[in-house]
């Protein structure tokens, strides 16, 4: 059974996502604080982590953060603030969705069930430069960027980076792919699906923090190169 930590300062909100998510088989713990939060997180062990914005002891993008720092939990912002700007800042502090209030609990539960079904079931990347000593060595020698799609790691000069779900699913369809120019329409559907509500901005946002992590300089990018007018390509 698969374990979520719901953080929500408002009680009834609260108690009806549990009980609509006990009832698609998860188990569901509550946190009606940011500290709270905390507090649970380790005994938790949460698959995915369900976080309001507005609580009342603390930031959620602040509380998105720290997560992200230790943890590559999954994470799925839910807010009454639909600003586009909102969104966005969302996933530039490392969530992996964004769903605006009042929203279809049966939606909640399909991007609660997307999330998992992209995740590899661990919430650390435990990773070791050496994990990347084990490919060839032609590839070791010719190869800056190297993903570990068992691992769910991507290795840049052979030291493992962390990244989100959704930048590792973009960065492992450019691996899949090499050359292929890809629209932000069908980065879009790879990493959500076709029928779930995101912006092409979401994949802006997703490449410019990725471009971070894997380029040398993410201002002249020698690996992810935008194609203008179409969307993004990957390269060696």
């Amino acid at each position: 059974m698969s374990r979520i930590l719901l953080v929500e300062d408002d009680h009834s909100i609260a108690d009806m996502i549990s009980i609509y998510l006990s009832e698609e088989n998860y188990s569901v713990s509550i946190a009606y604080t940011g500290q709270e939060a905390i507090d649970l997180f380790n005994e938790a062990e949460p698959d995915v982590l369900i976080l309001d914005l507005m609580l009342p002891d603390t930031n959620g993008i602040d509380l998105c953060k720290q997560f992200r720092s230790k943890s590559t939990v999954p994470i799925m912002i839910v807010s009454a603030k639909s600003e586009v700007a909102e969104r966005v800042n969302a996933l530039m502090n490392g969530a992996d969705d964004y769903m605006c209030k009042p929203f279809s609990m049966r939606e909640l539960a399909a991007r609660t069930s997307a999330l998992l079904r992209r995740s590899a079931l661990t919430h650390k990347v435990k990773a070791a430069a050496s994990a990347a000593s084990t490919k060839p060595a032609a590839q070791q020698e010719t190869s800056n960027i190297v993903v570990d799609m068992e691992k769910r790691c991507i290795y840049v000069h052979r030291q493992p980076v962390e990244t989100t779900y959704s930048e590792f699913e973009i960065m492992k369809h450019f691996w899949l792919h090499p050359g292929k120019v890809f629209s932000r329409e069908e980065l879009l559907n790879n990493i959500r699906g076709i029928d779930s509500f995101v912006t092409e901005r979401s994949v802006d946002v997703h490449i410019t923090n990725l471009r971070k992590k894997v380029e040398t300089d993410p201002k002249d990018p020698k690996h992810i190169k935008t194609v203008w007018g179409v969307g993004y390509k990957f390269q060696q």
